[in-house]
C-alpha cells in the first residue's frame, strides 16, 4: 500500500466510532478509581430491547449510545384517579397515587384523573461494571430512567441525556436512582422533563458517588410551584455517603437542589446554580454539606430556612482557612448575583475529608454552566 494511503487508512481508522468510543477522562473526588466497563469491546445497542439486555446483563460492558432510545409506549398507559395538591392550573404538576400518596398525605387535595406512560415509572436495572457512554449529543434515553440499586458497583454514565418521564406528573418517574451502590461515576449527564426526582440517592447506601459537568434541568410546562421551575430535582439521603457534585450546571428549579440528609457528606464545589424562585440546598438532620467556589445567580434561597444538619458555606478568607486541616487547602469562596443570604459555618464535620479523595476546587466562575451537559466533553 502506498505511503499516503497507510497515512489516510490509520486516520480514518482512528477517527472511526468503534475506536474513538468509550470513557473520556477519569472520575474526580470521592468516585476516583472508578473503571465502569474498563477495557470490554464497545457494544452498540441498536433497539431498546438490546440496550437493557446489555444494562441488565453480568458482563462487563462499554455501551455507546448512538440514536435516541424510546421507551415511550413500550409498556403502555394507565388511567386512574390521582390528585391537585398544587391546584389545577395548567401550569401545576398533578400526582399519580402511588403507594396510595394522594390518599395518605393529600387528602384535602382534589381529586383529578391522569394517564400517564408505564415505562417512567421504573428504571432499568443497570448491573455492575457497565460504562454508558453517549457519542456526541446523540445518546438519548427517553421516557425511562435507570435504576442502580442492591450491591450495584463500578459504573459510569457519561454524555448521555436522560428525559421524558412524565412531567406532567410527580411520582411519573426519577431519572437517575442509586440505592444500595458503591463507586458510581455520572459525568456530562442531561436530565430533563422529569416527573419526580432527576437524581436519587436514595435511603440506602449510594457510598462513593461524583457527578460532575452535568446538567440538571429544571426547565417544564408543569411544576409543584406552578411556575416552570421543577420542585424535585436532587435527593441525597444515603446512609453515610459520600458525595462529590462539582462542575454542574442546575438551573429553574424551586426546590431540592439538593435536599440532603442521611449522614451524608457532601462536597458541593464549583456549580452554576441558576433562576430559583425557591429554595437550592435543604439540610436535614445528618446532613454534612461543604458548599465552596459555587455561583447562585438569580436564586431567591440559597438555602431553605431550617437547616437541621452541618452545612459549612466558605463565607470569607478567615472562615476559609478552617479547611486547611482537613482538605489540605483554603477552602474557596462562593460567588452571588441576585441570589439571597448563604452564610453558616458548621466546622465540625470538615474532619470527615481527611484522607479521601478531595475534588480540587476554583475560582467561582460563569463558564462553570458552559462545559456542563451532554457533547461538551
Amino acid at each position: 500500500m502506498h505511503f499516503t494511503a497507510i497515512l489516510a487508512a490509520t486516520a480514518a481508522m482512528l477517527l472511526s466510532p468503534a475506536a474513538a468510543a468509550g470513557v473520556v477522562g477519569a472520575a474526580e473526588g470521592f468516585a476516583k478509581g472508578v473503571t465502569g466497563g474498563g477495557s470490554a469491546s464497545p457494544v452498540y445497542p441498536a433497539s431498546t430491547s438490546e440496550l437493557v439486555k446489555y444494562l441488565t446483563d453480568s458482563s462487563p460492558r462499554v455501551i455507546i449510545l448512538t440514536k435516541t432510545f424510546d421507551f415511550t409506549g413500550s409498556e403502555g398507559t394507565a388511567s386512574e384517579t390521582g390528585c391537585a395538591p398544587w391546584g389545577t392550573g395548567s401550569g401545576c404538576q398533578l400526582a399519580i397515587n402511588k403507594d396510595n400518596w394522594c390518599n395518605n398525605y393529600q387528602a384535602s387535595a382534589p381529586k383529578v384523573s391522569v394517564t400517564y406512560d408505564k415505562a417512567g415509572l421504573a428504571g432499568i436495572q443497570v448491573k455492575s461494571n457497565k460504562s454508558i457512554v453517549g457519542q456526541g449529543t446523540s445518546g438519548v434515553i427517553k421516557g425511562k430512567g435507570l435504576r442502580l440499586a442492591n450491591g450495584v458497583s463500578n459504573v459510569i454514565i457519561q454524555n448521555i441525556h436522560i428525559t421524558g418521564l412524565n412531567p406532567k406528573y410527580v411520582w411519573g418517574g426519577d431519572a437517575i436512582t442509586l440505592d444500595g451502590t458503591d463507586m458510581v461515576w455520572i459525568d456530562h449527564v442531561k436530565t430533563s422533563q422529569i416527573g419526580r426526582q432527576h437524581i436519587v440517592l436514595g435511603n440506602g447506601a449510594s457510598n462513593r458517588v461524583s457527578i460532575t459537568n452535568s446538567e440538571i434541568d429544571g426547565s417544564s410546562s408543569w411544576s409543584a410551584t406552578c411556575n416552570g421551575q421543577h420542585y424535585w430535582n436532587l435527593y441525597f439521603t444515603g446512609s453515610n455517603d459520600l458525595v462529590t457534585f462539582k462542575g454542574n450546571y442546575v438551573h429553574h428549579f424551586s426546590g431540592r437542589a439538593p435536599k440532603v440528609a442521611g449522614n451524608t457528606l457532601l462536597h458541593f464545589v464549583n456549580n452554576y446554580m441558576y433562576s430559583s424562585t425557591g429554595h437550592a440546598f435543604e439540610v436535614d438532620a445528618g446532613a454534612k454539606v461543604l458548599a465552596e467556589g459555587n455561583v447562585f445567580q438569580n436564586v431567591a434561597n440559597p438555602v431553605d430556612t431550617t437547616i437541621a444538619g452541618q452545612l459549612f458555606t466558605s463565607p470569607d478568607a478567615n472562615s476559609n482557612g478552617q479547611c486547611s486541616s482537613s482538605l489540605g487547602r483554603a477552602c474557596v469562596i462562593n460567588a452571588f448575583g441576585s441570589s439571597g443570604a448563604f452564610k453558616r459555618t458548621d466546622t465540625g464535620f470538615l474532619t470527615n475529608f481527611k484522607g479521601k479523595n478531595i475534588a480540587s476546587a476554583a475560582a467561582a466562575s460563569s463558564s462553570f454552566k458552559d462545559k456542563a451537559g451532554v457533547g461538551k466533553i
